[in-house]
Formats: structure tokens, C-alpha cells, sequence
């Protein structure tokens, strides 16, 4: 199934997984006049307008809509987006499982190519991703200042949280996506890479070298970058500790493959789909599990010698495997939690044995852009991830219902990349 055009809108049918489970989150915007939203701003000379995939609320299917062309303010980039991947966060979201503001843009884990850069952009940024350079972007975009990212954990940035995930706003409070026809504003899901244009503030991008290609390294952004976090951080993960990873869809197929970069001794793949399994053996397990034939925590402690891994993540947000992701680990092991789950979804735990035994539950959204998507790239660079196995789908901008679709139905094996501009 496409996406509907404007013009087919009124007469469509909703897609099948756009069932309506709760109402569209709604947040008013600013009301104070803001020069992002009048008409005529171009770049070198090209379009004043772009397309981009608007969800207005569940139970209705994205449909391809003009923007005017999205402008960047100070330390913000304009992309022209290349491929963005499709994510189970913006299915959340799609399905009203996560409130979220709406109408929107969804789509954060994108590539493209820089074109513009905001007004009043401090010199070394401007140096740092000159016109034309090819960048990546980070799904949790920093503000660099707040109380967290002074820290060091960018992960948990004040200003992300406060105004895009809770507002659908860059950090003015203000979005960067008007409608061309009639100027009014639509919110953005991070960047909302599901467009020909996005603003990206700069504290989110890193460089992609020209032997990256643009369709494979969207991933590096929030499916690599989630792994990349939940490992280094959460779990500290030392070479030659063993690792369980429950789910290897997109994000959990990134997590098998840092985790053998950073030289695990065993790799453990669990899921209930053989075809995903089967994958899994490419991208670095070293052993596999079906949950759905066999009890996924006694063959984890078997394979273990009966103690449990170091290091077991949960890549899926469901209670049963939060709880098999617990009593996974061994004594003193760690639990990584980085599956987003339904709203007011519970997970269960052993108290006794946590306390007991020294348990460790470690919730982790992700990455620090400044510091770790560098990094992830030089890993991409070296060969350390498969993308191309990790890319199970690539589809036209135009596919993206039918990819978010598929993805519902399990039947995408890795990750589906929308590939939006040539």
C-alpha cells in the first residue's frame, strides 16, 4: 500500500495497523509570530517547497503533503534527506501506543546531504559540515547546555525531552514544517526525517565518509546508535563477557553486531521468527534460541554452563520479555532494557533475587551524539557492522505505509529503509 496523496485523502481507507487506540496528543504552539513559517525561502536558487509524510492520527494513513521549505535557525542544518529508516518507535507512535503531538512528521534515523545552514551558525559548525557535505543524524538531538548534557549524558538531554518529545518542537518551541497551502504547523518527531527536507541541530549530525553509501548508514542513527548506548554504557560490556539479546529486529541486530565488535565471548540470539534467527548467525551470533519452542532463559543458562550471561538485552518492550531478559543474566549480571513499550506496560520482577544476587535492570533510550556517533561511524568505516545484511528492505518514499505495515506484522526481518531523494 502507498501513501496517499493530498488529493486521494478524504476517500481512503485506513491502513490495517492504524487502528485507533486513543485519541491524537495535542499540544498548542507558540503563539508568537516566527519567520521559519513565511513563504519564499529557497536554497541556491531551488525549490520554496518539499514533500513530506504527514501522520494526522490512528486509524489514518500517512499522505504526502507540501511544506514550505523547512528553514534552520542558528546551529541548525538543513538536509536534504537521502534515506530514512523505518523504525518500531514511529509505529508506537502511528498506532497511538506513545502520545505523541499530531499532525507530525515521523522518521528519525536519516542520511543526507547538508544545503543550508541557519542564520547567525557559528563559524566552526559551519566549517565542520560545509554546503554538500554527506552527514547522519542522531534521533536524540542534544542541546548541548541544559544540566545532563554539561554532564556528559546527552542521552537524557532536558531540552529533548521537554520540547520534542513532549511538544514536537526544536528547542524554541517552535517547529520548522508549515504546510504550504495554508502555513499551518506540523510537529516533528526528532528531525522528522520522513521528508525530502529536515532541520537538524548540528549537535546531532557527524560526517559520513563518501565510502559509507546513504541507504545502509540510516540505521547508524538510532538502530546502531540504541545498540551502541546500551551497550557502552548501560552495560559497560568488557570483551570476553557473554551476551543474550531478546528481539533481533532492527535494534536487536545491531546489538548482536556491537556486541561482537566489542568481543563477546558468546552472542546469544532469541526471537520466535527462524528466518530472523537465521540472520542473526550472519551478524555475529554465535548461538540461537526460538522462544516460541523452546524456553528461551533454561537454553540461555545451559549454553552458559548454567550461570546466565554477563550482559542480556531486551530489544522488544513486552513484559514477557522484560522478565526473561531478568532472569537471564547471572548473579551480578546486568539486564538492559531499550524496547519501548505501550503506554502504562508493566514488567515483572524476582525482588529477593535482585537483591540477593546483585541484579542489575539498566533502562537505556540510546546514545551522546557529539561523542558516540562519531565513533559508531569509524566502526561502520572499518567493517564492523554488516548494513547491507542488516537492511532487509529498502522501499520508495512513496512505500512507507506498506513498510510500517509489514513491520506491525513482523515480516520485516532486519530493518526497512525509506529511500527518499537520488
Amino acid at each position: 500500500m502507498s501513501i496517499t496523496s493530498a488529493s486521494r485523502r478524504a476517500g481512503a481507507a485506513a491502513l490495517p495497523i492504524l487502528r485507533r487506540i486513543g485519541g491524537a496528543f495535542r499540544r498548542p504552539f507558540s503563539s508568537e509570530p516566527d519567520p521559519a513559517s513565511s513563504p519564499g525561502y529557497h536554497v541556491a536558487g531551488g525549490p520554496s517547497f518539499m514533500r513530506g509524510a504527514v501522520f494526522w492520527e490512528p486509524g489514518r494513513p500517512l499522505t504526502l503533503e507540501d511544506f514550505r521549505m523547512p528553514r534552520p535557525k542558528a546551529g541548525e542544518l538543513l538536509i536534504k534527506t537521502k534515506a530514512c529508516g523505518v523504525c518500531h518507535s514511529d509505529l508506537h507512535v502511528l498506532k497511538g501506543e506513545l502520545p505523541f503531538s499530531s499532525p507530525c512528521v515521523v522518521g528519525h534515523e536519516i542520511t543526507g546531504e547538508v544545503v543550508d545552514h541557519g542564520t547567525h551558525t557559528p563559524a566552526e559548525i559551519i566549517n565542520r559540515f560545509p554546503v554538500g557535505s554527506h552527514v547522519v543524524g542522531a534521533f536524540i538531538m542534544p542541546c548541548g547546555n541544559c544540566f545532563y548534557c554539561v554532564k556528559g549524558q546527552e542521552d537524557l538531554c532536558e531540552s529533548f525531552f521537554a520540547y520534542n518529545r513532549a511538544k514536537g518542537t526544536l528547542y524554541d518551541g517552535q517547529t520548522r514544517l508549515f504546510l504550504r497551502s495554508n502555513g499551518k504547523p506540523v510537529y516533528m518527531y526528532s528531525m522528522g526525517g520522513l521528508a525530502e527536507y529536515c532541520v537538524v541541530p548540528a549537535n546531532a549530525l557527524a560526517v559520513l565518509p563518501n565510502s559509507l553509501p546513504y541507504t545502509e548508514s540510516a540505521i547508524l542513527g538510532c538502530a546502531v546508535f540504541t545498540a551502541y548506548g546500551a551497550l557502552r554504557h548501560a552495560a559497560e560490556m568488557r570483551a570476553g563477557d557473554s551476551v543474550a539479546v531478546i528481539g533481533v529486529g532492527g535494534v536487536g541486530s545491531s546489538c548482536l553486531q556491537i556486541a561482537k565488535a566489542f568481543g563477546a565471548s558468546e552472542v546469544i540470539a532469541v526471537d520466535v521468527l527462524d528466518e530472523k534467527l537465521q540472520n542473526a548467525r550472519t551478524l555475529g551470533a554465535t548461538h540461537t534460541v526460538n522462544a516460541a519452542k523452546e524456553d528461551a532463559v533454561e537454553n540461555i543458562k545451559e549454553i552458559t554452563d548454567g550461570r546466565g550471561v554477563d550482559v542480556a538485552v531486551e530489544a522488544l518492550g513486552k513484559a514477557l520479555t522484560f522478565s526473561q531478559c531478568a532472569k537471564s543474566v547471572r548473579d551480578g549480571g546486568k539486564a538492559v532494557m531499550i524496547g519501548l513499550a505501550a503506554t502504562n506496560v508493566m514488567g515483572e520482577v524476582d525482588i529477593t533475587r535482585l537483591v540477593r544476587r546483585q541484579v542489575k535492570i539498566i533502562g537505556s533510550y540510546g546514545a551522546r551524539a557529539r561523542q558516540d556517533l562519531p565513533q559508531i561511524v569509524k566502526l561502520a568505516e572499518s567493517g564492523a557492522f554488516n548494513l547491507k545484511n542488516t537492511i532487509s528492505r529498502k522501499c520508495k518514499f512513496e512505500e512507507a505505509n506498506s513498510a510500517y505495515e509489514d513491520l506491525d506484522r513482523g515480516k520485516i526481518v532486519g530493518r526497512a529503509v525509506v529511500e527518499i531523494m537520488s
